[in-house]
């Protein structure tokens, strides 16, 4: 066996191994995460009507059912098996995991769908988690200290405005990849979330026609710049 064959089997057997785990923690975290609101309602003799809850449950669930499926799409290619274990157990990914993984990325040159992004995702994303852990302990300590701080005028438009910092942050380094395809697809999208208020609270299943439009766009640029090519050849 060659060397590269031994490092693809280690690496399979790791991806194995990820996966095993991976599922397991899931489904104990949608036990845990289930099982919590109906012990406590039992424990305290406050069980709501199952028949609304159910009513009230499909309704929410149909909106969530098609954003989880887009976010599971979307996401898991970017962070692979190991990441995307992690960041959807954990939580916040679309204003901590993405941005860290992606900038992990980055400054290490991985490339989508192979081993180095997979290694970077899982390692970046397990440090964001414990880092996001060690601040929400800190902040829970110091929350009866620094409340005055934290409800000062001063510092409320502040908090309005970090989600929309942290993406116009992020969306600034890609927008520069191609300005013309960034600015066709924002410029719709604006103009849709104006005439449509409503969907400013649908935004993970807006990604699939923004996701459309700027796919598409690229993909009109690309056969143009083939086009360009083949005839400069031909020239």
């Amino acid at each position: 066996m060659s060397e590269m064959e031994k490092k693809q089997a280690i690496y399979d057997r790791y991806i194995q191994s990820t996966h095993t785990i991976g599922r397991i923690c899931t489904l104990i975290t949608l036990i845990l995460l289930l099982a919590a609101p109906f012990v406590i309602g039992i424990y305290l003799g406050a069980m709501p009507n199952m028949a609304a809850f159910g009513k009230a449950m499909l309704a929410i669930g149909l909106v969530y059912l098609v954003s989880g499926v887009v976010e599971y799409l979307i996401y898991v290619p970017m962070l692979g098996a190991g990441g995307s274990y992690l960041a959807f157990i954990t939580g916040n990914l679309i204003n901590m995991k993405i941005p860290c993984a992606m900038n992990a990325r980055d400054i290490v040159d991985a490339k989508s769908g192979t081993p180095e992004n997979e290694i970077i995702s899982t390692l970046s994303i397990a440090t964001s988690s414990l880092v996001t852990i060690l601040v929400l302990a800190l902040g829970v300590m110091l929350m009866i200290p620094l409340q005055p701080v934290l409800q000062s005028p001063a510092l409320q438009p502040a908090f309005e405005n970090v989600v929309p910092a942290l993406f116009g942050a992020m969306a600034c380094k890609y927008y520069r990849g191609s300005i013309k395809i960034a600015a066709i697809t924002l410029l719709v999208m604006t103009l849709l979330f104006t005439l449509v208020p409503s969907l400013t609270g649908s935004t993970s299943f807006m990604i699939i026609p923004s996701g459309a439009i700027a796919i598409g766009l690229a993909l009109l640029e690309h056969q143009k710049e083939q086009k360009k090519q083949s005839l400069e050849v031909k020239r």
